[in-house]
C-alpha cells in the first residue's frame, strides 16, 4: 500500500443480503468486509452465495492499483451492479472468488 492508504479485510459476523428490485441476488453469513482509505466499507460475498444465474457478465473492467483488475456483472435494469477481482493483488488475496455489490443489507 502507498503511504496513508490502507486496506483491511475481516470476516464479518453479520448476515449480508444484496437485493435489487425486490429480488435477492445474494445472501451469506460468510462475507468479508473490506475497509479502504477514502471508501465506504464493502462486503465481499463468496461466489457460492450469489445468484450468478441472474447476472450477465459485462464488458466493463476497471483497474485499482491496490486490488487489481475488476470484472463486472449486470442485470437488465442495472449495469455493472456487481464486481469482483478474479486475480487480486497478493495483499488482498482473501477477496478472490468473492463478489461485491454497491448496496447490501446487514443483520
Amino acid at each position: 500500500m502507498t503511504e496513508g492508504h490502507t486496506i483491511t479485510i475481516e470476516q464479518t459476523a453479520d448476515r449480508v443480503r444484496a437485493v435489487h428490485g425486490g429480488q435477492v441476488l445474494a445472501e451469506s453469513g460468510r462475507a468479508l468486509v473490506l475497509h479502504e482509505t477514502g471508501c465506504p466499507p464493502r462486503y465481499y460475498i463468496p461466489a457460492e452465495d450469489v445468484r450468478l444465474d441472474l447476472l450477465t457478465p459485462s464488458e466493463t473492467h476497471t483497474y485499482c492499483p491496490f486490488k487489481g483488475t475488476a470484472s463486472y456483472w449486470s442485470l437488465p435494469d442495472a449495469t455493472d451492479l456487481v464486481w469482483a477481482y478474479p486475480d487480486p493483488k497478493p495483499e488482498v488475496a482473501r477477496i478472490k472468488d468473492h463478489l461485491c455489490f454497491y448496496e447490501v443489507e446487514t443483520r
